[in-house]
């Protein structure tokens, strides 16, 4: 039976309530749901406020919601010297919840309304998800053998109560005079893909559809065999398989849609038992009708649901995952590989976001803009229209659109990240370094699909992108994102990315070329694919530190630094990437990353860490929150010997866990920061520069690497970052331009730091005089 606003708000402006809130259930919230200092509450679905009320009284802060203006009218009538709580008119099915509080609630309460919510598991999993920490959802609900036969439609069987307490990992029933007392911790959970029986030869063959709603959400049906199902079945004979996936969901859930809007992605084939089993995945672009229930018998309820919790739902037939996993590659981590065919007939881009999404797809830019990372109005634009959280299906809404996150979307065997959708900061900086305009070509290196929309969407219709990975499956991933939400003018080619696109090049070179992966090296295409005065911006690593460096390229076939930022980006792979030496000493409290890649005498630094610690101040102090970076990179490339040190937590030998260091022989000094002058506020805060040096030849070390910082102090402290001149890596010295050398297998890189005279660079080559500093 459906209930609309109207009714509902008409039941309680009538005076008609629900069953009153009893002692059984005040004492099962009171023992389950104490409230901790400070605690908040919300109560979705809250009627005339009785249960809202009572939270209050316990000493909670709470937030009352309910879609029903009548209901919130009597409520703030009858409740009105109720202290402590906050009258919503939300729709916790369908509306966008900003009004709710970002840091969460200690208890979310449910009573007397689960049997009404269409979506109980996406609903339920979306209030779980505003739990905070060790917080606690209550569903109180009658049950079907407790209740009268007319009034059964406002009550759950056990069935459907048990599907309630999937997504969680602490469940717990109780009796409340009847009614069930349901307390849920932990959300989370896992899926596992579940079979039916031995399919019948005659069914070897069907389409599974797959059909989202106007927020993106994706239809799924709760069998009677308790398992997760998209609509879908055996392909008849004589019947296409778009017509197969246009007739399956009309007789299962009454949506009609035409076979011009069915387009099949992909054909999958397994073994279930001895019968090869084919699945036809139909994308559904359109369709119009209710949501019913044509096939009790097969089906005990359809619900939408959001792509990032399927990972979470419980029991998956095995198809509908596989299914599932075609359309959105990743969103259901390990599932057991099939053969897999996609098909090369293009689909149209599916339409479909909720409100929430460009809610926070328009507070990101909102920040990004704020931050100063997108002063371009194209860039600005690009952020808040291009759907950010269709590029990373496996993740909440509000981490899609974190201004400050990164996404990782593949982890290699180790766990760590090789692929990513980068923070949307450094994405926009990235793309404004570019200097886009309409029309223009661009490569990208690392796919992941966001990233190249962005541009697509700066660059126009005349525009083009081509965007190369090394990774079959993210360049799988991508297409397919791509053709979901995309402009149609990404074009996403597998290939090693340090050979650029050598079958997709314009005629003239491209425009911009655009690195998303930390680079240890300037591959020669990445230079030659650009054409003169083309951008190319690379995540380049100097000697253990990553800065985002915008090159312009020559007419003589240089590149010239033009801007830096600071960043950081997963691993390269391929042929470009460079391992770099480590040895762990003293027992492995202490690593030293050679990062120009030649080792030390580390059986003499051993023996040096046995011995005593030198410590010098260096005189250079910084106020809290003070961006060193060029220190960093200043002391790298500098100075011979350069390496990194790390010290493990509890290493007395180094203090810090992470720093800039040089060796020579069978000694070494490194650089630490000692607080001079403490206050409250971290911005007030002092903090001197100081060396630490072990060795017979540490003293000596620790006063060159003082006289280092010295020097960043003097010249290059507030001047920014250097002018850099990229040459090929054949080229004489005496055809460099003066400055310090650093090389790199594929290109020398010369660096005019303020205040460098004539002398040796840190890797042997001549060094000339300085130049003035480029700010970033």
């Amino acid at each position: 039976m459906g209930y609309t606003r109207a009714d509902w708000s008409a039941h309680f402006s009538e005076g008609r309530d629900f069953r009153q809130l009893g002692d059984d259930e005040k004492r099962l919230i009171a023992e389950h749901a104490p409230p901790p200092a400070g605690g908040r509450a919300l109560d979705a679905c809250c009627g005339t406020g009785e249960l809202a009320a009572f939270l209050a009284t316990l000493g909670y802060t709470v937030d009352a919601t309910d879609f029903a203006e009548g209901a919130l009218a009597r409520a703030r009538a009858e409740r009105s010297t109720v202290e402590g709580v906050r009258w919503l008119c939300l729709d916790v099915e369908e509306d966008d919840p900003a009004d709710l509080h970002e840091d969460g609630y200690d208890v979310v309460t449910l009573r007397m309304a689960v049997a009404f919510v269409r979506d109980r598991c996406r609903v339920l999993r979306g209030l779980g998800a505003r739990l905070r920490e060790n917080g606690t959802l209550i569903v109180i609900t009658p049950v079907v053998e407790r209740t009268p036969e007319e009034r059964r439609h406002i009550a759950l069987d056990e069935d459907e109560l048990a599907l309630l307490t999937e997504g969680f990992e602490e469940a717990v029933r109780f009796d409340a005079a009847g009614m069930a007392v349901l307390v849920l911790r932990k959300p989370g959970g896992s899926f596992s893909t579940l079979e039916k029986g031995r399919p019948g030869p005659q069914a070897v063959a069907g389409a599974a559809a797959v059909v989202t709603d106007p927020s993106g959400r994706v239809l799924l049906g709760r069998s009677v065999r308790n398992m997760w199902e998209v609509p879908g079945g055996r392909i008849e004979t004589g019947e296409s398989a778009q017509a197969a996936a246009v007739r399956e969901p009309a007789e299962e859930t009454g949506l009609a849609a035409r076979e011009e809007d069915a387009h099949v992605l992909a054909v999958l084939h397994d073994d279930r038992a001895d019968v090869r089993r084919i699945t036809v995945v139909v994308r559904i672009t359109a369709w119009e009708g209710l949501l019913g229930l044509p096939e009790p018998h097969r089906f005990s309820r359809w619900e939408w649901h959001d792509p990032h919790t399927l990972a979470t739902l419980g029991g998956l037939f095995a198809p509908t995952a596989q299914t599932l996993h075609a359309v959105w590659p990743g969103v259901l981590p390990g599932l057991v590989p099939v053969h897999s065919y996609p098909c090369a007939a293009a689909v149209p881009p599916v339409a479909g976001e909720p409100g929430q999404a460009v809610r926070l797809r328009t507070r990101m830019a909102e920040s990004v803009v704020r931050g100063g990372w997108a002063p371009s109005p194209r860039v600005r634009a690009a952020l808040r229209e291009v759907p950010r959280h269709r590029f990373v299906p496996e993740v909440p809404l509000e981490t899609a659109y974190h201004e400050d996150l990164a996404v990782v979307t593949v982890r290699d065997s180790t766990g760590e990240g090789i692929s990513s959708i980068s923070a949307a900061w450094l994405q926009a900086d990235m793309a404004e370094r570019l200097r886009l305009e309409p029309g223009m070509s661009v490569l990208e290196v690392g796919a992941g699909g966001y990233n190249a929309e962005l541009i697509a969407h700066v660059v126009g219709e005349r525009g083009r992108v081509v965007t190369v990975d090394i990774d079959p499956h993210v360049v799988h991933r991508t297409r397919r994102l791509c053709a979901e939400a995309g402009s149609g003018r990404v074009t996403a080619v597998l290939g090693d990315g340090g050979l650029g696109a050598p079958a997709h090049v314009p005629a003239g070179g491209f425009d911009g070329v655009v690195i998303t992966h930390t680079a240890s090296d300037l591959a020669p295409a990445w230079r030659d694919q650009l054409a003169p005065g083309g951008r190319l911006v690379v995540p380049l690593r100097l000697r253990g530190h990553t800065r985002s460096v915008a090159l312009v390229r020559q007419h003589d076939g240089t590149l010239v630094a033009e801007h830096w930022t600071y960043c950081g980006f997963v691993r390269d792979q391929g042929a470009a990437a460079r391992a770099v030496p480590a040895d762990p000493l003293a027992g492995s409290a202490v690593t030293l990353r050679w990062e120009s890649g030649v080792t030390g005498d580390v059986p003499r630094l051993e023996e040096a860490l046995r011995g005593p610690r030198y410590e010098l101040a260096t005189g250079v102090v910084v106020p809290g929150l003070y961006s060193f970076g060029t220190l960093q990179l200043y002391t790298a490339t500098t100075q011979q010997g350069f390496c990194r040190l790390t010290g493990s937590k509890d290493s007395a030998l180094v203090a810090g866990r992470d720093a800039a260091a040089i060796a020579a022989g069978g000694s070494l000094a490194y650089l630490t920061h000692l607080r001079v002058h403490d206050a409250p506020d971290p911005a007030d805060r002092l903090w001197e520069f100081h060396v630490h040096a072990y060795g017979p030849d540490g003293p000596a070390l620790a006063e060159r690497l003082a006289a280092c910082v010295r020097a960043w102090d003097r010249h290059v402290r507030d001047c920014g970052y250097p002018p850099m001149t990229v040459c090929p890596a054949r080229t004489p010295d005496g055809r460099l331009p003066p400055g310090d050398v650093l090389d790199l297998p594929s290109a020398r890189l010369v660096l005019r730091w303020p205040g460098r005279g004539l002398r040796t660079s840190g890797t042997g080559a001549p060094a000339g005089t300085a130049a003035p500093a480029a700010r970033t």
